[in-house]
């Protein structure tokens, strides 16, 4: 069993040069159009850790992914932005994206509803009650961590109990996302069957394309230098100001407020100044591959993210883990419905979804699966769902307060 960072760094990084070694091989194409590689990045580290071969339990990749990969990627697929662009795909995304929140917040007391028929002493009563420990995933589900910590505190659930839900949190939330992951790969299929119309996405994504490619010159050691002593430069002050802000917030409104949350300041000045760069000739910066290191850093994350799912946990809490999967498939169902009544392109349904569910660390790498020039949407629509979080899973729990 490999425990060690190092090594198991080692092994992600040669898993993701494999795969973007072998993509464009004659015997592999086919596999890759079936099984996209943004899944294959996914899957393979989660079987690692599933089969034992690697034991991420003590690992610190998480921290250093989510807090230094993930800024940087941000700020550099942000910096080459057309918000004009963005603003013009028109009102079925935030629709989409409010749809998934609604999904959120009435699915949990109708999961709670169900499993308790069938098991009754999942009910609870005082501190130990249920719906005080699954106000927690309402609001990693609508937010992100920070959400999620602000219920914990907020509701008082017992920390012993609160591992299962991090299980149920973490294991749900990613089979849902190698879902949209593979059906990024299908998405003119999907869209098909939906009836949608993507071409407003397609028209997007091939300006900005197109825009890489008209500013793409070769790049000398100076040019990478400036590059990456920016990006790392804008993510430490980030830090230190998101640091700062969190506590003057913390001071005005305690520390389970939202925006007490050093990470949601970060995630929130990254993007900002990406899109202010995008402005300015720093966008320039796209000539020499910004989103292209972008998209390495979000490749990393994906593989990461992937060391952190073990599906063996589903049995340390099996009335959980029914509550999550009912409550993430009536999420889906109401997804899926809206989009075919309104003819939404899978494209808003996925990141839509992640924006909720997943927050900043995942709804970028689900909009990069379908072009990596679309992220920036995903990063958009994460760090409305973290203004939302707090308030979404706080009425969530009041109704599961009511069920049980």
């Amino acid at each position: 069993m490999i425990s060690d960072d190092r090594i198991i760094l080692g092994l992600l990084a040669a898993l993701l040069a494999f795969v973007f070694f072998t993509r464009e091989r004659e015997g592999w194409k086919k596999f890759y159009v079936f099984v996209p590689i943004i899944l294959v990045c996914y899957l393979v580290p989660s079987l690692l850790v599933t089969t034992g071969f690697v034991d991420a339990s003590e690992s610190q990749l998480w921290p250093v992914a989510k807090d230094y990969f993930l800024p940087a990627a941000l700020f550099l697929m942000t910096l080459s932005i057309d918000m004009k662009g963005i603003l013009g795909l028109g009102s079925k995304a935030l629709i989409m994206f409010l749809t998934a929140t609604v999904g959120i917040v009435l699915g949990g007391p109708i999961a709670l509803f169900i499993v308790a028929q069938f098991e009754p002493s999942i009910i609870g009563s005082g501190q130990d009650a249920a719906w005080r420990g699954l106000a927690t995933l309402a609001g990693s589900w609508i937010g992100g961590g920070a959400n999620q910590t602000a219920m914990l505190e907020v509701y008082g659930y017992p920390i012993e109990g609160f591992s299962a839900l991090l299980a149920v949190d973490i294991i749900v939330a990613e089979i849902w996302m190698i879902f949209l992951l593979y059906g990024a790969g299908a998405s003119e299929r999907v869209d098909r069957w939906l009836g949608a119309d993507s071409s407003a996405i397609d028209r997007l994504r091939d300006k900005m394309a197109d825009y890489s490619s008209s500013i793409e010159r070769v790049a000398t050691a100076n040019d990478y230098v400036l590059l990456f002593g920016g990006t790392f430069a804008v993510v430490g002050l980030s830090h230190l100001a998101g640091g700062w802000l969190g506590g003057v917030f913390a001071g005005l409104w305690g520390e389970e407020a939202t925006l007490a949350s050093e990470f949601f300041w970060v995630v929130v000045l990254t993007t900002t100044a990406g899109l202010l760069a995008s402005f300015t000739r720093v966008r320039e910066l796209e000539g020499i591959g910004a989103s292209k290191f972008g998209t390495v850093f979000i490749f990393l994350l994906v593989a990461i993210i992937g060391t952190r799912m073990d599906v063996t946990k589903i049995a340390d809490a099996p009335a959980f883990m029914a509550i999550g999967a009912i409550w993430m498939l009536f999420h889906v169902v109401l997804l899926l419905v809206v989009a075919k009544l309104i003819k939404a392109p899978f494209f808003f349904v996925a990141v839509g979804s992640k924006a909720n569910v997943g927050g900043a660390a995942s709804a970028p790498v689900v909009a990069a699966a379908f072009h990596p020039a679309l992220a920036p949407v995903g990063v958009l629509l994460a760090v409305l769902g973290y203004a939302l979080g707090t308030y979404g899973a706080i009425l969530c729990a009041q109704m599961m307060a009511a069920v049980g």
